[in-house]
Formats: C-alpha cells, structure tokens, sequence
C-alpha cells in the first residue's frame, strides 16, 4: 500500500471528503488529490504533519510499512 491509499483510507474512515481534510489540515484539497491519486507521491514532511493533525494520528501512521523505521 502506498501513502495516497493510505490516506484515503483514513480519510474515508474518518467520514471527511478531501476537501473537508484539506480544510482541517490547511492544505490545498488538490494537493490531498495528486496525494491519493498517486499522481504526486512528492508529500513533504509538514505536509504530512498537517494531515496527520487532522486525522488524529502519527505520521508514521501514513507511511507504508517499507517506509517505518525499524524498531530494535
């Protein structure tokens, strides 16, 4: 899973359309858009920490497991 279908799926779960994410999180909803649609994967990190604020979760909770840091 990447991180656009794992941010729709939050979102989604959530109940929130993209543009009621983009306003919680003060970003563009076409950006959230490009995000999900995997037309942009370029999500900088205040980006996700705006959406992560938003959906009530870590960053971490955005990135797929390939992406998380190991744990020792």
């Amino acid at each position: 899973m990447n991180i656009g279908e794992i941010l729709k799926r939050r979102r989604t779960s959530k109940g929130l359309t993209q543009t009621e994410l983009a306003e919680k999180a003060k970003i563009a909803q076409s950006q959230i858009s490009q995000i999900e649609n995997s037309v942009s994967d370029n999500a900088t990190i205040d980006m996700l920490r705006k959406l992560a604020k938003a959906l009530d979760c870590v960053v971490t909770d955005l990135l797929p497991e390939k992406d998380k840091p190991k744990t020792k």
